[in-house]
């Protein structure tokens, strides 16, 4: 399974003004899924990281795919630039859309968002509803502070495997951790 990945679902910030290492993270993931001809998932956001791997994937002569709601488009935050924009009624079918598109998630820096979304992607993966690598691109060791929840977690057995995803240094080990996972 993990060698026939197609698309990749990234989980990352639409917000701007972050440190400029996320920005540098988010355009090297994204180039190289461009490269190597992998398409990109996401929810379509016109600004932020999310941008910045839809620009640099394209760039690179890739293809993107962005699930955006209605009430988003609506309001002006959808990157019209895209291979492809799916437009959908709710946040929850948004997720939906992106976990069925996918063949692997990987997680970048965000907020609120990105944290649920990647949360309730390893809910799946632990419920066997998604059978696909999870990675969580570490950057700036922005997810410690999650990781540590994680194994507290474990240590007070509310969570029983911390196997459901795969914790990269950079988007070149992200990319190849998403190939190497059997599940």
């Amino acid at each position: 399974m993990a060698n026939n990945i197609r698309s990749v679902c990234i989980y990352c910030a639409s917000g701007a003004g972050v440190h400029p290492a996320y920005g540098e993270a988010a355009e090297e993931t994204g180039r190289l899924l461009g490269k190597k001809g992998i398409r990109v998932i996401n929810g379509a956001g016109s600004t932020g990281l999310m941008r910045r791997v839809s620009d640099a994937a394209l760039r690179e002569g890739g293809c993107v795919t962005g699930i955006i709601p209605r009430f988003m488009v609506r309001n002006g935050w959808c990157d019209e630039h895209l291979t492809e924009v799916i437009e959908v009624d709710t946040m929850h079918e948004r997720k939906q859309r992106m976990a069925a598109l996918s063949d692997a998630v990987i997680a970048l820096p965000g907020g609120c968002g990105t944290l649920e979304e990647l949360l309730e992607i390893i809910t799946w993966k632990q419920l066997g509803l998604y059978r696909h690598p999870v990675v969580i691109l570490n950057t700036n060791r922005y997810y410690d502070p999650l990781f540590a929840l994680f194994r507290q977690a474990a240590d007070e057995r509310f969570l029983l495997s911390t196997a459901l995803w795969h914790e990269s240094r950079t988007p070149e080990e992200a990319v190849e951790m998403i190939f190497k996972e059997t599940c």
